[in-house]
């Protein structure tokens, strides 16, 4: 759903989502109010963070059989372990997921979403650091977009996500490839990109071992090629003038125009200022900022990452 930018208001962050297939900032409104799906590609983002305290970003719910949904925190709760408040994190039966093939506790509406085709993918950063993930069929491609990757391919479709996360596993152990890879990795790496030849040879190597390694498991492999959003075109074209933003984004006031987005890092450029800057807004999750025109970045005087 593409809704405006607000200009105005108080919100709880809960970052960058791809859910409607492009990059939206997610915003809860105060009094249990519907969250709101705003696009910032190309609008001027200004804010400023109100305080230094974490606020639960709500939980995941099942909107039907095969897909889950963002729930906002009615009550806007201060956070506490995992980002929710103990309410929320009661009411997320979506949090058993990542043990589901371990055993444990397996809540009704979870195994019927688990029971349907899971996709096994390999994703590569900026820096050639590759990861092995899955995705629910119908987050096959939103899955792939948050991440941030600049090169990726689905592996191999299960019949659902157990089988899907014993593969992940076996890959993992087998070819020591990581389940996740840190946001400001992801952000130094891309700010630091000169071309995609290192990444493209990476994602060869481990797509070629990962082969390997499923065949001989007996898993049929598919190597079906992820296409990057356009959105982030920019961001993946070697060359092109970007520094790190040079303060933090979840303190004070800022002012920014976004130009390019992959996964939840953009590329942007400051208010009489033509240097595109790097910053994660992924890392505005949980805070609480004030939307209102009035508010800028404070002067940047640094380097570009390209000389």
């Amino acid at each position: 759903m593409d809704q405006t930018l607000p200009t105005s208001g108080t919100y709880v962050c809960h970052g960058i989502t791809w859910a409607d297939g492009a990059p939206r900032l997610l915003l809860a409104p105060p009094y249990g109010e519907p969250l709101i799906h705003a696009v910032v590609m190309g609008r001027r983002l200004a804010y400023q963070v109100n305080g230094a305290g974490r606020w639960c970003t709500g939980r995941y719910r099942f909107a039907d059989r095969v897909r889950v949904e963002a729930v906002a925190c009615p009550e806007q709760s201060p956070a506490e372990t995992g980002g929710q408040c103990a309410v929320c994190t009661a009411r997320d039966e979506f949090r058993f997921a990542h043990q589901f093939h371990s055993g444990g506790h397996v809540p009704d509406a979870l195994a019927a979403y688990m029971a349907q085709p899971h996709w096994l993918y390999l994703a590569t950063f900026a820096d050639g650091t590759t990861k092995v993930g899955t995705a629910a069929e119908p987050r096959k491609r939103s899955r792939l977009d948050e991440q941030g990757a600049l090169a990726a391919t689905y592996l191999a479709k299960s019949p659902d996500g157990r089988t899907v996360r014993f593969a992940e596993d076996a890959l993992t152990r087998r070819l020591g490839l990581t389940q996740t890879v840190r946001a400001a990795a992801k952000l130094k790496a891309l700010a630091n990109l000169r071309d995609l030849a290192r990444v493209r040879a990476a994602h060869q190597q481990h797509l070629d071992r990962a082969a390997e390694a499923l065949a001989e498991m007996n898993i049929p492999v598919l190597l079906e090629p992820w296409t990057p959003p356009a959105e982030g075109d920019l961001l993946r074209a070697g060359g092109v003038e970007r520094a790190l933003y040079p303060h933090d984004p979840r303190e004070g006031e800022h002012g920014l125009t976004v130009l390019a987005c992959t996964g939840s890092q953009v590329l942007a450029t400051l208010d009489g200022d033509d240097l595109p800057y790097l910053l994660d807004l992924g890392a505005l999750k949980g805070h609480r900022i004030t939307l209102g025109p009035q508010f800028s970045s404070p002067a940047a005087a640094v380097q570009s990452a390209l000389f």
